[in-house]
């Protein structure tokens, strides 16, 4: 038998694979198969039939879904196979059409597929009776011929032909049988009666009925039939109705009487009595939602009353008297069953994503949803809204939808969307059902680092260490992993006509700027270099910021003798008459220092003086004078020792020596350089121009001063008043200055001294001093370093060779 059964199925499934080659079915694929396959069973190459190429196979990714019907199969590169036995019985029950729903599910792109399966019917199971023995009891006489006894039915769980088809009775002179076939396929055996029976010849009769299916190698099932032959009760229970047919709201409370059945019999005493009972099926389920009583023939709910698992009840009722023999009578009951809104939608995720990333374009699509609801009408009708307040929405395709972008996206101000699904359907009172998605939204490098301040600054004293530490740069990136992890790096620059890089260093990783060399204040002052950030994304993204690195002057130069140390003689000698009167000049020391500050700011001083002495110094001016008569005694040469030292910490010191004779006469035509100022007057061309020069220079300072003043007043910040000053240039050249002389004069118009300070070679330097408190906030004196004295020389040289003029310096101060 297995074997016939195993040949049996390798055909149908031969016949199947020819018939349902053709794939798509009505719009959707649509594959059968017999039940009771072995394990591993080719149904249909999905893949071919979906139009995938076999190379396209692995990255498309097939899969099956969600649905728990999808344990019976499997779906392997394409080619779907029995995954375990089906038994179609157990399955579908008595249905004649049975499909199991499935769904697959496709990626790059998301695509969803309806498949269903229709699972055929194998003859695998034989007729069987309720009751292996009944048992019918007819009155003697009373039953004539033609009299027709209904039997029981053989049940037979396969359906269509493989179902019981006809019924067979063992030869025998008194019964015949007479198949009916029903409307709904079933077929009714009943006993009927050849010849008049008599219990003193015959009071029992025993018969065998047999059932046969269908199908292929046909099965059978048989009972015995037992009639017994009892005295005479003429009258049989009679119902008023022969079908009752009544409808019921599902859910229905336990113990709620559906209907109540009237059965009457002619006879009196016990042949009158009746009492009710179903006709037992073993397929109808209908005995266990409903029970019966048997005295009063009320119908009542005992179990569970689901819609859904059936619309149509049906009930066999007998009345059966309590004669001798006892007489039945026969109705049917159908109960039709009315939905109600009882099923809340249900809400299934075909196929989603987890990360979709920030840049995803509108109508990206994110998951696939089914939605159901068992109810039906429009209590089965479902929609289905998302959330508020998020770039998402769906689009209905039959109670299919997709979730898709409706917004652009940003991680850096919502990294996670929760999104709630909310189905609710259309009956009244509407039901509803949630789910709740998380959806994580992926980074892409669109934000390039940005530095916490605009622009750096930093100060050092000159000499420092090699190594030494500057400032750091610090910047942020809102994007994350590698797009985040920034780096630092310094922009190749030119200082002097040397690389940035051989001035200062830059630690990747942290930002931290080191100094490579040291710092000498009298040739850079100021540093600008540009310092650049980037993160680690494709492709890298990055910012600059300006770093300025200020050089700031330590004491590290002693003061500098201009007048006389550079005399050609190797002692410088100086003659003053013996009839010089108290105050005159006898000559003037001129110095500078190159440091800037109070370390510029120099003193002049005679450290050998006693109380006899002779001459006195100006400690500010240089200027040495006598401060009385020259006597007789006084020796015609004086030493003196001048001492110019600065203000630093500490303080550093120059010495020069000049010896003083004293002579009775001094000839006129030789004059000295010393008593230019109390001897002789200055040309008038030379004074007229040092006038026009002064005038010239501070109008030129009044009016960049001005424009500088309201440029701060309007733009009132860093950038808009400041950012001229650093520009792209060597910033140290801003304070590269030149000397430019400043003349004070006599009341009579002579020439009483000359300053020499620092002036910036380009206007940038005026806006230093803008930039940044002035020396009055600071209520001290602001210092700015020399740097060279070309012209200070020259003029020093053409002051000697035109006049006795004698020149008074004041190094490097601003008040």
């Amino acid at each position: 038998m297995d074997i016939r059964i195993s040949l049996k199925a390798w055909i149908w499934q031969v016949i199947l694979l020819f018939l349902y080659s053709w794939g798509w079915v009505s719009g959707q694929l649509r594959y059968s198969i017999i039940e009771e396959s072995e394990p591993g069973t080719l149904i249909g190459n999905v893949a071919q039939d979906l139009g995938i190429s076999p190379a396209d196979i692995n990255k498309r990714q097939l899969s099956l879904g969600s649905e728990g019907s999808s344990r019976f199969f499997s779906l392997e590169r394409g080619a779907l196979t029995v995954k375990e036995r089906i038994d179609r019985e157990s399955l579908c029950g008595s249905i004649s059409s049975c499909l199991i729903h499935l769904e697959i599910a496709t990626e790059n792109p998301l695509e969803l597929f309806n498949l269903e399966i229709e699972i055929w019917d194998i003859n695998d199971n034989s007729p069987t009776f309720l009751n292996v023995n009944q048992v019918i009891k007819i009155t003697e006489l009373v039953a004539s011929p033609g009299m027709v006894f209904p039997l029981e039915t053989a049940e037979d769980q396969d359906v269509g032909i493989n179902s019981v088809t006809e019924y067979r009775l063992n030869p025998n002179p008194y019964f015949t049988l007479l198949v009916k076939n029903h409307k709904n396929g079933i077929v009714l055996p009943e006993l009927v009666l050849e010849k008049i029976l008599d219990r003193e010849e015959k009071k029992e009769h025993n018969l065998i009925l047999t059932a046969s299916d269908g199908g292929e190698n046909s099965r059978t099932g048989s009972c015995e039939v037992t009639v017994i032959v009892q005295d005479i009760n003429d009258n049989a229970p009679v119902f008023n109705q022969s079908i009752y047919k009544i409808s019921l709201l599902e859910n229905l409370p336990l113990n709620t009487v559906v209907i109540k059945l009237n059965a009457t019999d002619l006879d009196e005493g016990s042949s009158g009595e009746i009492k009710y009972s179903f006709v037992q099926h073993r397929l109808n389920t209908a005995t266990e939602i409903f029970d019966l009583n048997p005295q009063t023939g009320e119908i009542f709910v005992k179990g569970n009353i689901d819609f859904e698992k059936s619309q149509l009840y049906e009930l066999n009722i007998r009345a059966t008297d309590k004669g001798v023999p006892e007489l039945q009578g026969r109705c049917l009951v159908q109960i039709e069953v009315q939905d109600v809104n009882d099923n809340t939608p249900e809400i299934l995720f075909t196929s989603k994503v987890n990360k979709v990333p920030e840049n995803a374009p509108l109508g990206t699509v994110v998951g696939f949803i089914s939605v159901r609801d068992k109810d039906s009408g429009r209590n089965g009708e479902i929609k289905l809204d998302v959330s508020p307040n998020v770039p998402f929405k769906c689009q209905s395709l039959n109670n299919r939808y997709s979730l898709v972008t409706s917004g652009y996206l940003d991680r850096e101000k919502e990294s996670q969307y929760t999104i709630k699904l909310t189905a609710s359907d259309l009956g009244s009172p509407p039901l509803y059902n949630q789910t709740v998605f998380i959806l994580n939204i992926s980074d892409v490098n669109d934000n390039p680092p940005t530095f916490v301040q605009l622009v750096y600054t930093a100060f050092i004293k000159e000499n420092n260490e090699p190594g030494s530490l500057l400032c750091t740069v610090s910047a942020t990136d809102p994007d994350e992993g590698a797009n985040s992890d920034v780096s630092y790096s310094i922009i190749e620059s030119q200082i002097d006509g040397s690389a940035v890089s051989s001035f200062v260093y830059i630690n990747s990783q942290n930002g931290n700027i080191y100094a490579q060399r040291a710092f000498d204040y009298e040739q850079i002052q100021v540093l600008h270099i540009t310092a650049r950030v980037e993160d680690a994304g494709l492709p890298k993204l990055f910012s600059n910021v300006s770093v300025f690195i200020f050089i700031m002057d330590t004491n590290d130069n002693t003061p500098s003798i201009l007048y006389p140390q550079y005399s050609m003689e190797l002692i410088t000698q100086e003659n003053i008459p013996r009839s010089a009167s108290v105050g005159y000049l006898v000559t003037k020391v001129s110095a500078v220092d190159q440091d800037s500050g109070h370390n510029a700011w120099l003193v002049y001083s005679l450290p050998e003086s006693t109380s006899n002495t002779l001459f006195q110094i100006s400690a500010y001016s240089g200027e040495i004078r006598t401060i009385r008569d020259i006597h007789d005694a006084d020796n015609t040469e004086q030493q003196l020792v001048v001492l110019v030292s600065d203000h630093g910490d500490p303080s550093l010191s120059t010495t020069v020596t000049i010896h003083v004779n004293i002579i009775d006469n001094i000839i006129n035509d030789q004059p000295k350089s010393q008593n230019f100022l109390t001897n002789s007057k200055p040309t008038p061309d030379l004074t007229l121009y040092l006038i026009i020069s002064l005038v010239a220079i501070s109008l030129v300072s009044l009016v960049t001063f001005a424009i500088l003043l309201v440029k701060c007043l309007k733009g009132r910040n860093y950038d808009s008043s400041c950012r001229p000053c650093f520009s792209n240039k060597s910033q140290h050249k801003q304070y590269a200055g030149e000397y430019q002389p400043t003349l004070f004069l006599n009341t009579d118009g002579t020439l009483k001294y000359m300053e020499v300070r620092m002036a910036p070679t380009e206007p940038q330097g005026q806006c230093y001093q803008a930039c940044f408190p002035t020396a009055s906030e600071n209520n001290e004196f602001t210092f700015m370093k020399p740097q060279n004295f070309p012209q200070l020389g020259e003029l020093v040289n053409k002051t000697e060779s035109t006049s006795d003029l004698n020149i008074s310096t004041k190094p490097n101060q601003l008040y």
